[in-house]
Parts: C-alpha cells; structure tokens; sequence
C-alpha cells in the first residue's frame, strides 16, 4: 500500500489531537494550533485514496536539529506498512540533523535498530490536587508582564535550538496560563505554563535556574488549577523529582528520550517541567 504522504495544514491538525486523544495522550485544549507554530510543515499526514489514515511529526529545530513525535497510525489501518512508511518520510524529512525523540520504553530497541540512543528518561507524575511545596523564592508574574525576549532567553538555554515561535504560540494560547519569576533584583529566574488539557491541566514547560524559584512557579501554577495536575520531567533532575514528591504526586507514565547522533548537553537541573512529549 503506497499511502500520499503529505504535510497537515492548520485546518487538519484538529483531527489529529483527536487520534492523540482517542489513543489517551490527553492532549491539550489548544494543541492544534501550537503545536502547528513549531513547524508548519512538520506534521506529516497520510492518506490512502484522499483518506486520512495516520500521522507523524518531524518538526526541525533551527539548522542542526528535529524531534519526531505523534506517531499515530488509526487502528483499522495498521499492519499495512503506513507507519514505516510515514517513519522513512519523517526520517527523510530531518536528514542530516540531530534527531530526537521520546518513545515508550518498550519501544526503546525498536528506535536504538534505527540510531537511537538512551540520553535519559522522562517521567510523567500526576496528583488530583497537588500541594504546596515549601522552599519557594522569588516574585511569580504573568509572563506577559516581563520582557519576552528574557523568557526567550531561559528558554534557549534548556532546548538545543531557537524556537521563538513556538514560545509565543505557547505562553499568548487561549487557556494557558504563563507566568514567570523574578529574583530580588528584578531579574527573571524562570517561567511556566499550566496548559489546559482534556483531563486537568498539565504544568509545562517549568523553566528555572535554581529549585527555590521552579518551587514558586509550581505553587502558583498548581493552585486552583482543574485536577488531575501532571508534570513531565526529567528524571536525572534530582530537585525536579523532589519537588513532585513534595507535592503529593505520583509517578504516571515514563518515556525514553533518546537521540539519533550526539545528544545535546542540556542543562537538565534547570529542566522542571516539560513542554510536551510530542515536541522534546
């Protein structure tokens, strides 16, 4: 079966948050378009005789790197070769980069076959309502009420790329909640977003550089917010994994992140929260 693989345009990407949400993913509210910002010809949507039938994302991230992600083949068309086939276009797509990726651990010697390797693993954790954590410092702000380009900043240091686009997309969505936090000074220390989602609500990305202002953000992110809570984070984050544990929430789901070529040196003490999945 030769599928058209094609990319999705704006108006398609609600139809695939809805696979991502058939296959339980609880993708968020505004999904569809911020997810579009990152590249809008990094979604890849096949079709068998005009018919939608699976998708995949391969989204470049400036000049030397690319995430893949939303791998999604509907269950009455698989087994018919459309996923590898939509693999070999993504993988065609970010020839030449740094390709990452955040699989299921079962999946892991599938994607290492392919030349992948384990960086580190990301744990999903989740709480009804999750509490307070102690240790807070700094001032929480709405995000819109610093500089952008001091948000662009704190983001540039934790994503191997610029992805300014996607930032804007992310902090201004309908329903997302952006805030940031200054020290004593004035300076801005990191910055969240609580992300409305099918069920709940996810806190993602958490960006800060040090545990006492990623503590702050969490606890103004959290408060109120429609329960079930999750939080992505990296697990080699010792203060990230304290901070969940903290708060009464408990581990969910896990993905392996895993890169084809050499993984970035991110700094992940600064990592707290994920800002999805599907786009590293």
């Amino acid at each position: 079966m030769s599928p058209v693989i094609r990319p999705a345009g704006a108006a398609e990407m609600p139809l695939l948050v809805e696979w991502a949400a058939a296959e339980g993913w609880n993708p968020g509210l505004a999904d569809a378009a911020t997810f579009h910002a990152a590249d809008a010809e990094g979604f890849l949507l096949a079709e068998v005789a005009g018919l939608p039938v699976a998708c995949l994302s391969a989204v470049r991230q400036g000049e030397e790197h690319g995430f893949i992600g939303f791998y999604i083949v509907r269950p009455d068309w698989r087994g018919k070769g459309l996923g590898l086939a939509l693999w070999r276009a993504g993988m065609a797509r970010l020839e030449g980069r740094v390709v990452g990726l955040d699989g299921v651990v079962a999946q892991q010697a599938n994607y290492a076959r392919s030349g992948f390797a384990l960086a580190w693993r990301n744990v999903r954790f989740g709480a009804a309502a999750p509490r307070a954590v102690g240790g807070a410092e700094g001032e929480v702000v709405p995000a819109a009420s610093v500089p952008f380009a001091a948000l662009a900043a704190l983001d540039a240091r934790v994503f191997p790329a610029p992805r300014e686009a996607l930032l804007r997309a992310w902090l201004t969505a309908p329903g997302h909640r952006a805030l940031a936090v200054r020290d004593g000074a004035g300076a801005v220390r990191g910055f969240g977003v609580l992300r409305p989602c099918r069920e709940g609500a996810k806190i993602g990305p958490l960006t800060a550089t040090g545990a006492p202002f990623a503590r702050a953000l969490f606890n103004a992110l959290a408060e109120g917010a429609p329960g079930p809570v999750f939080l992505d984070l990296p697990e080699p984050n010792a203060a990230a994994l304290a901070l969940a544990g903290e708060a009464g929430m408990a581990p969910a789901f896990e993905t392996a992140r895993m890169y084809r070529g050499p993984a970035p040196a991110l700094p992940l003490d600064e990592i707290f929260g994920l800002m999805s999945f599907e786009l590293g």
